[in-house]
């Protein structure tokens, strides 16, 4: 059974809580009448001891916690940038071409990059979160974004066909299994794939957890995530009539499939706009230029919207966990950002309870972002973890 840990700047992982302790010897009275007492004092190494005196044991613990001597201490910091060693386009569909790259290691573990949105992209950057002498680093664009072909397409775009599209990519790289890595709408993708083809993901690395239901669609496009954002909000619900305000979604959906390119790139710097701006704790100046990007604004907003206003194509609002049983063997790290506007904790906590045996790890100063830092070293850590299993099996 899994452990919630929270992390941040002024949290502890789970080890034992004691009260706080001076170099006096104390006395307490436990309600179930054992009583101890501890004293702390200082060893010829420079450690303090801490000797907890029961009635028929005594322990012995170190600051340093013997308990933890067998664990390794993983890495949480980005690799070094790297260049592919290897990339491509491989057509999916008569309509689609999908770009592809390899990095890091030709011969090593390898671990697919499921990127965010639908319709983010992959960059450069998204390879440094993984060891590059024991993983072989696989990113691609999913459909219609980044530099796969055609841009900003809906045609033939639904999560069924991604689906597939990762199966072929699998196949035409020839690898028979591998680790699943996705944030944000990649735990969406991440959480699909797995539970369609368990017996193809060796372990799993989520951040920020969507299960695009329709309550968490409603936060964040229907007014809720507003009370958080009112300044940001204005600039997302103002390109909308009032008398269109009934619903955002379909409102957003009229514009960004208009024939007028120009209304159609104004409602995706809007919508894309408002994404940028609420991904971080803190403002994030390089993210919400992003936004002012007519090209890469299309493909976020039009796909976002189109998946959205389609429930994600899942046939039941809780389709996602409805189906975890299917991947519960997995091993999986669920990392979460406490004030995650764009993907409240409540979907990584949803899934938390439905799947206990995934490691969710709350990281407390933090947004939705995979770059903030608290974030991004725990997801570092999380594959430095799978890695580590993987060597010792």
């Amino acid at each position: 059974m899994t452990r919630l840990v929270t992390l941040g700047a002024n949290s502890f992982s789970s080890a034992p809580s004691l009260p706080l302790i001076s170099n006096t010897s104390s006395h307490f009275q436990l309600p179930s009448s054992f009583s101890f007492s501890f004293s702390s004092k200082l060893t010829a190494s420079g450690k303090r001891d801490l000797v907890l005196r029961g009635c028929k044991t005594e322990t012995k613990l170190r600051d340093s916690m013997e308990s933890e001597k067998e664990l390794p201490e993983f890495n949480r910091e980005l690799y070094p940038s790297i260049e592919p060693y290897s990339s491509g386009f491989l057509k999916v569909s008569d309509i689609h071409s999908i770009y592809w790259e390899q990095s890091g290691n030709p011969n090593g573990h390898p671990v697919i990059f499921l990127h965010g949105g639908p319709g983010g992209g992959t960059s450069p950057n998204n390879r440094r979160f993984f060891d590059p002498e024991f993983y072989r680093i696989i990113l691609f664009d999913q459909r219609g974004s980044g530099k796969s072909t055609p841009h900003a397409c809906l045609e033939e775009n639904t999560t069924w066909d991604l689906i597939t599209d990762i199966e072929k990519l699998r196949e035409h790289l020839e690898i028979p299994e591998w680790q699943v890595f996705g944030g944000s709408w990649g735990s969406t993708l991440a959480l699909a794939y797995s539970q369609s083809h368990p017996e193809k993901v060796t372990g799993m690395v989520l951040r920020g957890i969507f299960l695009l239901r329709k309550k968490e669609i409603d936060w964040f496009y229907e007014g809720g995530a507003a009370a958080i954002y009112p300044d940001a909000w204005e600039q997302f619900r103002d390109l909308i009539p009032e008398n269109e305000r009934g619903s955002f979604l379909d409102a957003y959906r009229k514009r960004l499939n208009s024939d007028d390119k120009e209304i159609q790139f104004a409602a995706a710097r809007a919508w894309t706009m408002w994404e940028m701006m609420t991904a971080h704790l803190l403002p994030n100046d390089e993210n919400i230029k992003r936004g002012e990007d007519d090209i890469f604004a299309l493909a976020f907003a039009r796909i976002e919207n189109h998946y959205f206003v389609n429930r994600g194509f899942f046939p039941s609002d809780a389709y996602l966990l409805d189906n975890v049983e299917k991947i519960r063997h997995i091993k999986t790290t669920i990392v979460q950002g406490r004030y995650d506007v764009c993907c409240p904790m409540m979907s990584a906590w949803d899934l938390h309870k439905a799947w206990p045996e995934a490691d969710l790890k709350v990281i407390q100063d933090a947004g939705h972002s995979a770059n903030e830092p608290g974030i991004a070293a725990e997801l570092v850590a999380a594959n430095e973890k799978l890695k580590h299993i993987k060597i010792g099996a």
